[in-house]
This record gives C-alpha cells, sequence and structure tokens, in this order.
C-alpha cells in the first residue's frame, strides 16, 4: 500500500485555519466539477472558476460541488468563505492523513473519511482522503486526486435512476459514503485473494520472499483497520445527530450504512488474525525444515562416527613385525576388503535401525 503514514511536520507551527496543503501530490491541476439536480432538472459540467457555483448556494435544487486537487489552497479558501465553512474544517481538509470522523456545525455537517481504490497497473491499494461537507441544499467533496468511487452515484442522477433525484443533500452525502464503503468490500476481496495465495506459498514452498509479502500484507489490513473503525463511530454520530439537515427517512439509510460498517471491521479483523498466523506458520515452516536439515546432518555423523574410527584404527600404518601387539589384517591378503566389509555392514546395520526406529 502506497504511502500508509502521511507526514504531518509541516504543518506543525503554523496559526490555526492557516490553510496549508499536506499531502503527496504536489500537482497544480486542480478539476472542478458541478451537478445541480432536482426531480425535473439536471445539469452537469466542469466549472472553470469556482465563482460559478457561488450563484447556486440559495437555489431550491440539490449542488454537488467536487474538486479534485488540494495544493490550490485559494480555491478551497474561497468556497470556505462563500459557503461559511469555518477555518479549522478548511485547515483539516488540506491536511490529509486524518482519523475518519464528523462535526456537526450550526449551518453544515463536515465529514472526512479514507477512500480505498485498487490500482491494477501496480496491483496495490492506494488511499485517499476524501472530505464531505453537506449544506441545506449543497455538498462539497474535496480530494487529493482526480478518480474515486462515485461513478455509479453520478450515472444515478444522469439517468434519474432510483430515489436519488427525489431527495435531498443528505440522501446524496448518504450515497457518497456508501460508495466509499462498499468499496471496502472490493478491497477486502483483493486481500483476500492474497491471503489464499499466500497460505498455498506458506504450505509448500516457504521463502524469504515470502516474510516480506506477509510483513506487506500486515502493514495494508493495520492501515485499513485504523481507517475503519472510526467509520463506524462516524457513521453512527449521523445516524444519532440531531442536525436538522440529516431528514428522517435518511437515518434509516445511515442505519443500514453502519451495518455494511460492520461487516467491513469483522472482516478485517478476520483477516488480521489470519496474517498473524501466517506469520507464526511461516516461523514453523522454517523451524521445521531447519530441524529436517539437522536431522539428516546428525544421521550422516552418526553413521561416520564407527566408520571414522575404523578407518583411523587401520589408517596409522603400523608394522605387524616390529609392533608389540600384532595386527594380522595389516599382512593380510584380505585385509583390505575385509575392512571395507565391515565398515559397509556398520553403515548399513545403522541405516536399518534409525528407519526400524522411524528417525529416518
Amino acid at each position: 500500500m502506497s504511502k500508509l503514514y502521511k507526514r504531518l511536520s509541516k504543518a506543525s507551527g503554523h496559526v490555526p485555519g492557516e490553510l496549508i496543503y499536506v499531502g503527496e501530490n504536489k500537482s497544480k491541476n486542480v478539476k472542478i466539477s458541478l451537478i445541480d439536480y432536482g426531480p425535473k432538472d439536471f445539469q452537469e459540467k466542469i466549472i472553470d472558476n469556482i465563482e460559478e457555483v457561488f450563484a447556486l448556494k440559495e437555489a431550491p435544487t440539490v449542488t454537488w460541488i467536487n474538486i479534485d486537487g488540494l495544493c490550490r489552497t485559494d480555491i478551497i479558501e474561497s468556497v470556505g468563505t462563500h459557503f461559511q465553512v469555518h477555518p479549522l474544517t478548511l485547515e483539516d481538509i488540506v491536511t490529509t492523513g486524518q482519523r475518519p470522523k464528523f462535526e456537526n456545525f450550526d449551518d453544515y455537517i463536515f465529514v472526512v473519511l479514507t477512500m480505498f481504490m485498487f490500482d491494477d497497473n501496480k496491483k496495490d491499494v492506494v488511499a485517499e482522503q476524501v472530505s464531505l461537507v453537506l449544506g441545506p441544499n449543497f455538498v462539497i467533496s474535496v480530494q487529493e486526486t482526480e478518480g474515486d468511487v462515485f461513478g455509479p452515484i453520478r450515472e444515478r442522477i444522469r439517468t434519474a435512476k432510483g430515489r436519488i433525484r427525489k431527495m435531498g443533500a443528505d440522501y446524496l452525502a448518504y450515497s457518497l459514503l456508501d460508495a466509499v464503503v462498499d468499496n471496502y468490500f472490493n478491497i477486502m476481496e483483493k486481500l483476500g485473494e492474497k491471503i489464499e495465495n499466500m497460505e498455498d506459498e506458506l504450505i509448500n514452498d516457504p521463502s524469504p520472499r515470502t516474510l516480506k509479502t506477509i510483513h506487506c500484507l500486515k502493514q495494508q489490513i493495520l492501515f485499513l483497520r485504523k481507517s475503519v473503525w472510526p467509520l463506524r463511530e462516524l457513521v453512527s454520530g449521523l445516524e444519532r445527530s440531531e442536525s436538522k439537515l440529516i431528514a428522517k427517512g435518511t437515518r434509516i439509510f445511515l442505519r443500514d450504512l453502519y451495518d455494511h460498517t460492520i461487516q467491513v471491521i469483522e472482516t478485517v479483523e478476520t483477516f488480521r488474525d489470519m496474517v498473524s498466523g501466517m506469520l507464526d506458520i511461516y516461523l514453523s515452516s522454517i523451524s521445521n525444515r531447519m530441524n529436517e536439515i539437522m536431522k539428516v546432518l546428525t544421521i550422516f555423523a552418526a553413521i561416520f562416527i564407527p566408520l571414522t574410527f575404523i578407518a583411523g584404527v587401520y589408517g596409522m600404518n603400523f608394522n605387524s613385525q616390529a609392533s608389540k601387539w600384532n595386527m594380522p589384517e595389516l599382512n593380510s591378503r584380505f585385509g583390505y576388503i575385509g575392512v571395507w566389509a565391515v565398515m559397509l555392514l556398520v553403515a548399513a546395520s545403522m541405516l536399518f535401525y534409525f528407519r526400524r526406529k522411524k528417525w529416518i
């Protein structure tokens, strides 16, 4: 997973509310898209000047302003000033790596969470912060880079499919949250496939590369857990909020979203236990392999100990005529072959004994 932990040191030491972008994306390109809709009316376009959306603040329709890119803090500040967003909220928007949370203000609700997407090219999970500002008739979504999981929502608005065109801005905010949480299941599926492949590799042929992959999986799951656990509190807080910006009919959908969040948390916890178990299995496999190697070496050593003794005794080159003790085998015609026969018999007997004891 790319950039699991954001560096926040750049934002330290500054005045509270000062907008300083803290993130990895240094591109100055900012894309602003506008979708304004009602039960019968709909318009969608790309905005060149942020001031074009200001006239829609008091419109009876629902306005969705999506900003891709955080380097242009002047744009974020301009939107915040016009829509009366608190400077501390704007600071949280441009400071990436925020803990998922929601804050209830008098005129708006602020939500920040982590969106995960799977990069098919890099075969890796990519994390991105998404901030939502829910007002009476508008939703402002801010992302670090272009590309998100909101495509199906845009299509439903275009085709007037479902109830989204008949509902208010609170239902749009719920739909965006639901899209992020639903995509968590896709990420869980990808990680589940990785874990299954790693289990097969652990059983068949564990290697140092296996340990590296397990460590990478552990990091990914820990980061997912860090992002998902606060999400439960976030959705629960929205459901129980007494804010007038959330209609009673939308709270039922938030309750369903809470159930989905619990499912994601349970899946993450299951994967966490599985990866921890995989690390234990890897260490056990390496230990068992080492034990097998040591057993084979020990058997070889045990067999060669008596052979070495015999070879040592008959390799001292004593002359039987000059020695006090007579070693007739030294002058025997079949002494050389006899020693070999004894050595092979000893080795065969030991191998037979080891196999009978099921040591080999």
